[in-house]
């Protein structure tokens, strides 16, 4: 029997106004694609809902740049509903337990996202492997770099709570 393909998932960040990529999306995507393209067999699972004022939805522009960088769309699998990386980690969960895929799943985003993207798909109960993030920081400058990792100092035991909450509740929801 054939080994199921590797899922990757690669989490969203922001859109240009203009709907264009933002520096840090076109690094996560990249990282994810060098990451796929050293395995024999992958699934692409880029997800991100709208991003305003765009109007677009962050997954389907990464899936178009995966498309455009040799990646058979039969490879890709969007995710575009969730608005933020919680949502994303509930939804590509979701996405793929409905494919009949139990792991492990490799998670590919910026250095400073990282760590909360592998918790939160561990709490969901994922083997996760993690995709080296790409070699230069997404942030130019200094105090952007520095913001970006004080909030994630935030965000990683809020989304834990809030995770926590959601499984609670859906343990419920089962019985």
């Amino acid at each position: 029997m054939a080994q199921p393909p590797l899922p990757i998932i690669i989490f969203g960040a922001r859109l240009q106004p203009d709907g264009t990529p933002s520096r840090t999306l076109w690094l996560r995507v990249a990282a994810a694609h060098v990451f796929g393209t050293a395995r024999a067999r992958v699934l692409y699972v880029p997800t991100g809902g709208l991003s305003p004022p765009s109007g677009l939805r962050e997954g389907d522009v990464m899936a178009a740049m995966l498309e455009a960088a040799g990646v058979p769309a039969s490879a890709v699998v969007v995710e575009g509903t969730a608005p933020d990386t919680l949502a994303s980690v509930i939804a590509c969960t979701r996405l793929l337990r409905q494919r009949g895929y139990k792991g492990p799943v490799a998670v590919a985003s910026s250095a400073y996202h990282l760590p909360r993207c592998l918790v939160l798909m561990r709490m969901m109960g994922w083997q996760v492997m993690r995709v080296p993030p790409p070699p230069v920081p997404a942030a130019r400058r200094w105090g952007r770099r520095w913001f970006w990792r004080v909030r994630e100092v935030a965000a990683v035991p809020w989304d834990v709570l809030l995770l926590l909450l959601h499984l609670l509740r859906a343990g419920r929801d089962d019985d």
